[in-house]
């Protein structure tokens, strides 16, 4: 399945449509660790499959639904035998989407939808994955506009579910859960966008309408992780692209990313990523 591997970075090569790939995998072979832009969806038609994020593995079955956001590094390891759906979509396709592009932070480092755990979410989510299979097994007019539209229901039963399973800010009425809701995931995209640049607390809370002190709290309730935490991981996937350049040093990629100096970027990359800049940047060389 993977064509083009250079190290640990995988080149996805779209086949017939443009920005997804749909394969009905039954091999029984595994990945070695890599990563790619593209987010991957996986759901296992017949029997088991496994996925090694930090060298954790897990394992879920038939049903269940997978899912690896862009830039992680992660390995698969398959059954002797089964079948499972695998699709890699360029999300970057739908981030213009009002509230789309913010969506991402809830599926770090991965997302898990069992059929024990969220039924109904579940249920949800497969009926959209086997409609997009039908549509590209068979093309008929209009057909990638169809996969969009249900890549797009997809994803948005999976981010109303985080927001509403999750009481993201109990004691305010329904009306101000939406506002707030709304006021966060501005600033999730505004941290996004402008991640490299020095980017202050004070700057945030005014941007969300909030003081400092209460901006802080209602963060960390609405992303699960401090405004800190979740500008770091920014940066630090922003570093992860800029290490796959080969004229770009270890210093430049750290100033670049946002970091004021490198012995701070080594200590929080490799806090991040289980490795150091310089041991990414050499597993992302091409091997010749």
């Amino acid at each position: 399945m993977i064509k083009i591997l250079n190290g640990i970075h995988e080149t996805v090569a779209y086949n017939s449509m443009n920005g997804l790939n749909l394969y009905h995998n039954r091999e029984a072979e595994d990945y070695p660790i890599h990563w790619h832009t593209p987010l991957e969806i996986i759901m296992p038609v017949e029997g088991i499959y496994t996925v090694v994020i930090d060298d954790v593995p897990h394992t879920f079955k038939e049903g269940d639904i997978w899912i690896t956001p862009p830039g992680t590094l992660h390995k698969l390891v398959a059954p002797p035998s089964g079948e499972r759906l695998i699709m890699l979509f360029d999300y970057g396709l739908i981030c213009n989407v009002k509230a789309m592009g913010s969506l991402l932070h809830m599926l770090h480092p991965y997302a898990l939808i069992t059929k024990e755990e969220y039924p109904d979410l579940n249920s949800s989510l497969r009926f959209y994955i086997e409609e997009i299979a039908k549509e590209y097994d068979h093309p008929t007019p209009f057909t990638e506009a169809c996969i969009y539209s249900l890549m797009i229901r997809f994803f948005v039963a999976l981010g109303r579910a985080n927001i509403n399973d999750n009481t993201k800010f109990p004691g305010v009425t329904r009306c101000k859960q939406h506002e707030y809701v709304e006021k966060f995931m501005m600033v999730c995209n505004y941290i996004t966008e402008h991640c490299t640049e020095n980017i202050s607390v004070e700057q945030l809370a005014g941007i969300a309408g909030f003081s400092k002190f209460h901006f802080v709290r209602l963060f960390k309730q609405f992303s699960n992780m401090s405004y800190h935490e979740y500008l770091t991981q920014k940066r630090i996937a922003h570093a992860e692209q800029l290490l796959i350049e080969p004229n770009l040093s270890i210093t430049e990629v750290a100033m670049r990313s946002g970091f004021n100096s490198l012995s701070t970027f080594n200590r929080i990359f490799k806090a991040a990523k289980n490795c150091t800049p310089s041991e990414y940047k050499n597993l992302n060389k091409s091997e010749k």
